[in-house]
């Protein structure tokens, strides 16, 4: 269906817009790279004007962009470019951005809630000013944001708010390790509840999402943040299999050579959010998951989005892969959302001499062939029957396993309990499964680590 706008910021003096975006004014927090650049981009080809609204005025040593190259980026593609040094902390730095914008182009009509801080760290591990500065920036960032805008948003004839933020999902998996983090991404997204029904008929506010990403581009990468993704992304990238993440200017830092394989580029999330734009204020209150979207809209091939096609994906947090799921009455408006769990199934027995017969397969398995390409000595803590401490040396000559500790101190030590190891060796229990509900514990050298999948890939069959 042919859509027409009244938009604001045109100059009827200049050519026709080439797109349902042209002469729109879309206002993006942290978008001098990653999503929220790409977004801006796929904006600027219909000739929109593109308020860049982030730190970056410096170029950062390890990430490429600024809020001036990100414009001239902009201006390329075919928009119009306001680069604005913005830190959503502080409100001054938001009001006088958004005053240069409706001095400029006359209006607001899209706002984007990119900007976004994140450490994956528990309740005691998590500094106060890491939680202020995830608060700070997250819900307080987002919702002062949108305040500013609001009064030009109710003004436009597109009006939409777009925040970078998950479905509201309360299976207690994505509190456990980092309750601060997720409580400060969900404010982004309770502002989308609260601020759909408030101004209904207005402003279509929306919620996106990948259907899995780890990495949030955004000019917040505190050290800690990086630390921890790259730990995270460097022992999993393996196991992900029909899984998605982006591939944002933050990959290199993060993943470590290879890891850029297993993502999507940002064209997904850009290509969607453009998707939203162009529906009307009536679509509102959704919580949208990009490749969803895309579907609707008649897309297929995702091979297109894939950096390396074909191969397998990385997760992201806060869409389950376990049975337990949120659920919501359609009939209860605004009650909270009810935890529904399927019906718990007692956990089986650990099978007497399973440990010892797994160890006795890696075993036979041991090449010299492996302990070269691996060059590491792990050590597993084991709960339950069969239990205790084992090891697996893949640096002597021929490998070897056994009961105890090994003779040299292990590179990585792994705790968990009997019948999950054997799971994991045999194929059953996915090991991102296992680490972020807390039920395998990894201690030591991290790249070390992610080399014994390649042996646990070699004894699932077996097993």
């Amino acid at each position: 269906m042919k859509m027409s706008f009244i938009l604001l910021g045109m100059n009827p003096t200049k050519p026709k817009a080439k797109g349902k975006l042209a002469g729109c004014t879309v206002f993006i927090t942290g978008a001098s790279r990653g999503i929220g650049k790409a977004i801006a981009l796929k904006a600027a080809k219909d000739g929109a004007n593109i308020v860049i609204a982030a730190k970056t005025a410096q170029a950062h040593p390890k990430l490429a962009g600024t809020i001036y190259t990100a414009a001239e980026e902009i201006k390329a593609a075919g928009g119009k470019a306001l680069p604005c040094v913005v830190d959503v902390r502080d409100e001054q730095q938001i009001s006088s951005a958004v005053e240069k914008a409706v001095e400029k182009f006359g209006g607001i009509d899209i706002l984007v809630n990119n900007a976004s801080a994140i450490s994956l760290t528990n309740t005691l591990e998590t500094p106060t000013k890491k939680v202020d500065l995830m608060m700070n920036i997250n819900t307080r960032g987002t919702y002062l944001t949108s305040k500013a805008c609001i009064p030009y948003l109710k003004k436009s004839k597109i009006a939409h708010i777009l925040n970078l933020s998950p479905p509201l999902n309360l299976n207690p998996l994505w509190f456990k390790q980092h309750c601060a983090y997720t409580i400060a991404k969900y404010g982004m997204s309770m502002c989308v509840l609260g601020m759909a029904e408030e101004f209904k008929g207005e402003i279509a506010v929306n919620a996106l999402w990948p259907k899995t990403d780890f990495l949030e581009s955004d000019i917040h990468c505190s050290e800690a943040k990086m630390r921890v993704k790259k730990l995270l992304l460097q022992y999993f990238s393996n196991y992900m299999s029909r899984l998605i993440a982006i591939y944002t200017a933050a990959m290199d830092m993060l993943g470590g050579s290879g890891i850029e394989s297993q993502c999507r580029k940002v064209d997904i999330m850009a290509d969607a959010a453009y998707c939203i734009f162009k529906k009307p204020k009536s679509f509102t209150g959704n919580f949208i998951i990009d490749e969803n979207i895309l579907k609707e809209e008649g897309i297929k091939n995702f091979d297109v989005y894939a950096v390396t096609p074909g191969h397998p994906l990385l997760p992201d947090f806060f869409l389950d892969e376990q049975p337990v799921t949120v659920t919501k009455e359609p009939a209860t408006h605004g009650a909270l959302p009810e935890l529904k769990e399927k019906e718990a199934q007692p956990p089986p027995k650990p099978r007497s001499g399973a440990v010892e017969g797994t160890f006795r397969i890696v075993k036979d398995s041991l090449s010299d062939d492996i302990v070269k390409a691996t060059q590491a000595i792990y050590q597993f803590e084991l709960s339950g029957e069969d239990g205790g401490t084992w090891f697996l040396d893949l640096k002597s000559k021929g490998g070897n396993v056994g009961h105890g500790e090994p003779s040299d101190r292990a590179d990585v030590v792994m705790s968990m309990s009997t019948d999950d190891f054997v799971k994991m060796f045999s194929g059953k229990l996915k090991p991102t499964i296992a680490f972020m509900s807390g039920r395998l514990k990894i201690k030591g050298n991290m790249a070390l680590a992610i080399k014994l999948e390649k042996l646990m890939n070699q004894m699932n069959a077996r097993l």
